[in-house]
């Protein structure tokens, strides 16, 4: 196997990040106009947090979450019943030979922000980073 002159670490190339952001950026945009013709999705207001690309950019992942703490379950079902029109209608703005193939994933980010904070305010943390020594 060749080795990748341009890409050397074990995390995403510069083309997953430029693909993965494109194609959140459009799906952004046509659950915002409400392109889908499906009164169920339409009535989700959904975040886009994410998308991550395979290596092949045949499979692109993408991270979303309801706004205002709908039910999540629900709202990655409709999206995933209208993935084929999602993957049509986000098609029209990539410049890619093939359109990846659309995964939807619950979007964790924020309780990790909220473990990492409670974390933080840990008192032995807290005694790490101000630099005590209490041994």
């Amino acid at each position: 196997m060749s080795k990748n002159k341009f890409h050397d670490g074990p995390g995403p190339s510069q083309r997953q990040l430029r693909v993965g952001e494109t194609i959140r950026r459009g799906l952004s945009e046509v659950l915002q106009r409400g392109d889908v013709h499906d009164p169920e999705l339409n009535r989700f207001s959904i975040t886009v947090g994410e998308v991550r690309c395979s290596p092949d950019l045949k499979i692109a992942t993408a991270y979303v979450m309801p706004l205002g703490g709908g039910d999540a379950d629900e709202a990655i079902a409709a999206l995933a019943r209208n993935r084929g029109e999602l993957r049509r209608q986000i098609g029209r703005k990539l410049n890619l030979k093939f359109t990846p193939d659309l995964r939807f994933r619950p979007d964790d980010t924020f309780d990790r922000l909220d473990e990492t904070r409670r974390l933080f305010s840990d008192e032995v943390v807290q005694r790490d980073v101000t630099g005590g020594d209490d041994v």
